[in-house]
């Protein structure tokens, strides 16, 4: 989630510290000046940091003659716990899982389809996801896959097809890896790796992929990452790193030794969304906001600047399209209808489970 920068997000996905508002402070709108966000003509959003264009925000605000104010967050359990408390927001962009919470807990309102004249426009891969099937409370915003980008110089790619994420265990390739610093994104890979479901709450399943990681840990020496990733796999400081699939596309865009791969034992499909609180001040408003986003020119601005895939189709496909920003580049295609594929759902005992794994993995946990 964070341009799937949001590693916190599926854990996945850390991006920013502590909740920053646009441009300003707390309680500033986007272009850093006080307002009423009680204003009829204000929309209150609450995204990942580094997830919406600047210009985005000011064309909309002109569109629509509104304030916009803007709030970031780290991850989707910092947006969850302040949502919770009753705080009040218009838009939120949530990845999947927590989507499905906050469904579950019923704080979202309804999406009037109606008002979003635009759905027409969005991929039919990126719409009907498990996590809300019929789009009742959420429309995508980006989504993708996680991957891992490898140096093609280095790397053999028959060694990648034949092992997938067990080339993470080839010798060949130890003190060459990174690996996200998120027990979701990691734990999947094990997942994956031994033929379980990334969504498992079988013991004897999450034991083996405990394991797996130990073994990883303990015997390739692998790095542990957040957002340095993306500036060390462009300039090479490894041979292959485990990197959301909007990250990969830019390294790729930055280093042409660089190539993207999905293993064939199935990966996790991501999908961060826009929805609308149960108690959000400006629905209306809410509603114009997600249709402009879905629409041609914001889509395209957003996704060429921060590499994720657009649920708008046009967009992805003029940005893959010969002389495209994209054209050529593996990482920004996504791969779909491939079963082995899931996404992540909101599991709480797999998310405590995880967690606590987690730390014994780093700390050196025997696997035995």
């Amino acid at each position: 989630m964070k341009l799937k920068k949001l590693f916190a997000a599926c854990c996945a996905g850390a991006v920013l510290a502590g909740a920053l508002t646009g441009c300003g402070g707390p309680g500033t709108d986007f272009d850093g000046t006080n307002k009423s966000s009680g204003h009829s003509n204000t929309l209150k959003l609450y995204l990942p940091g580094e997830y919406i264009s600047d210009s985005v925000i000011s064309d909309f605000e002109d569109e629509y003659n509104c304030h916009v104010i803007v709030e970031n967050f780290d991850s989707n359990e910092m947006m969850y716990t302040k949502v919770s408390s009753g705080d009040s927001y218009d838009v939120l962009i949530p990845s999947d899982y927590m989507i499905e919470r906050l469904m579950k807990e019923k704080r979202l309102q309804k999406i009037d389809r109606s008002a979003i004249t635009n759905f027409d426009q969005l991929d039919p891969a990126c719409v009907g996801m498990d996590f809300d099937p019929n789009n009742d409370y959420s429309i995508p915003y980006f989504w993708g896959t996680v991957g891992l980008v490898y140096n093609k110089n280095n790397v053999s790619k028959q060694d990648l097809e034949k092992e997938g994420w067990n080339i993470l265990l080839d010798q060949k390739y130890n003190n060459r890896i990174y690996i996200y610093d998120s027990e979701r994104d990691s734990f999947m890979m094990a997942f994956k790796a031994l033929g379980y479901s990334m969504n498992t709450n079988d013991e004897k399943e999450i034991d083996a992929a405990y394991k797996w990681l130990c073994k990883v840990n303990n015997t390739m020496r692998p790095v542990y990452v957040t957002d340095e990733i993306i500036d060390n796999m462009v300039n090479g400081v490894k041979d292959i790193g485990q990197v959301y699939s909007g990250d990969a596309a830019y390294i790729l865009s930055e280093n042409p030794d660089m190539g993207y791969y999905c293993p064939k034992q199935g990966t996790n499909i991501w999908s961060d969304a826009m929805v609308i609180p149960k108690n959000a001040a400006n629905p209306e408003l809410a509603h114009k906001f997600i249709n402009y986003m879905i629409s041609y020119d914001p889509a395209y601005t957003n996704a060429e600047e921060y590499g994720y895939t657009s649920p708008n189709l046009e967009v992805s496909r003029d940005l893959t399209a010969e002389g495209g920003l994209f054209c050529g580049n593996e990482a920004y295609t996504q791969r779909t209808g491939y079963d082995k594929d899931e996404i992540f759902h909101d599991n709480e005992f797999l998310r405590q489970r995880l967690s606590e794994l987690w730390i014994k993995v780093k700390a050196g946990g025997d696997g035995s």
